[in-house]
């Protein structure tokens, strides 16, 4: 009464082998998009970041992840010395640094 009766189908025509590659296409083509547009650019950022990181020195300006602006007064393997303002100095763990200044670039305004 509430339930219908279920009819058996005709079975389905066998379909063309070549539609289920034409159906992945679409989506073979988004990756490659995604991967040189997104993926590889920041490969290379992050690869000339860790260079950076690795070639800091004392006198370099750093900034760190939380935001804090500093010169490097001393390095060690895993941490750096940054001075934040005048006689105040903090360590920071070197995987932190997010952006290595160069000090011999002029400023914009300037």
């Amino acid at each position: 009464m509430f339930i219908s009766t279920a009819y058996a189908q005709a079975a389905a025509p066998a379909s063309d082998p070549t539609g289920g590659l034409l159906g992945l296409a679409p989506l073979v083509l988004v990756f490659v998009a995604f991967y040189f547009l997104m993926i590889r650019p920041q490969q290379r950022r992050m690869k000339s970041l860790a260079a950076a990181v690795a070639a800091v020195k004392k006198g370099d300006q750093v900034v760190t992840a939380g935001g804090i602006v500093g010169r490097v007064t001393r390095v060690e393997d895993a941490h750096v010395e940054v001075e934040i303002a005048a006689n105040t100095r903090v360590r920071v763990v070197k995987a932190t640094l997010t952006e290595v200044v160069n000090p011999l670039a002029k400023p914009a305004n300037d």
